[in-house]
Order: C-alpha cells, then structure tokens, then sequence
C-alpha cells in the first residue's frame, strides 16, 4: 500500500507563514466537512475504522501524531504527521488507527462528506470480509 502524503505550499513572510487549502486543487475531493481533534491523551489511541466511501485528508496542525493505516492486503505502521503542511490522504477502504499523540497535538481532518454513520467499518474483522468480498487483488 502505498502512503500519499500532500504537500501543501507555505507562503509567509517575517510576519509568519500562511497554508491555503483548496478543495479539488489541493486536495483529491471536494471538502464537505472539517472536524479536528485536540487535548488527546498519548495512551488513548483513536480511529480503529475505516470508511466504506468517504476520503480524508489529515493535517496536524500542531504537535505530532502516528497513524497505522491498513488495507486490507498491507498494513503500514508508524506513519509520522508532524507539520502543518503536510497531509495524509487516506482513501475510502482503509483501516486507521491513530496514537502516540504529543501533549500539544491538534490533528484537523478535511472529509469528502457530511458525517454518516452508515458510512463506517467499526470491526476489522467485517472489515478484512468486506476488502476481500469487493476488492480481489
């Protein structure tokens, strides 16, 4: 599986620097929704889902994280974010799970839908069914 980072461009000055993110431009999709994460506690890891349609871009905008991202086929540990300017695509069908969250951690999420319950894969195990029912390698 292969992890796809974005690079997004810096344009900044003396005064700081300034990240503009642009649906379709910038990221792979159109942003119906932005949520972020903070005050996360480095024990307690998240995600433990995947999404059956909807895509995402994951930035941490301040402190450090480590996501498990998993294919069905691969599974690919440790992925650092550490940047403002850089985001991790995560496709629809991939399993993710986040920890090792820094004290100062603020992960913001940009999501190619609205919230959907329906949407999630809570249990690796229908997960793995569903990979191997729809998408034979």
């Amino acid at each position: 599986m292969e992890v796809k980072f974005i690079e997004f461009d810096i344009k900044g000055d003396e005064r700081g620097e300034l990240v503009a993110i642009e649906q379709l431009k910038d990221v792979p999709f159109e942003i119906k929704r932005i949520y972020y994460v903070y005050d996360l506690k480095k024990e307690l890891p998240r995600g433990f889902h995947a999404h059956k349609n909807l895509q995402q871009v994951a930035i941490c905008l301040k402190g450090s994280c480590k996501f498990l991202l998993d294919d069905g086929k691969e599974r690919v540990k440790d992925i650092v974010l550490d940047s403002p300017n850089k985001g991790l695509f995560i496709d629809k069908m991939v399993w993710r799970e986040m920890y090792d969250f820094s004290e100062d951690c603020v992960l913001l999420v940009l999501a190619s839908d609205y919230y959907d319950e329906s949407d999630y894969i809570r249990d690796y195990g229908e997960f793995l069914k569903i990979v191997e029912k729809n998408f034979k390698y």
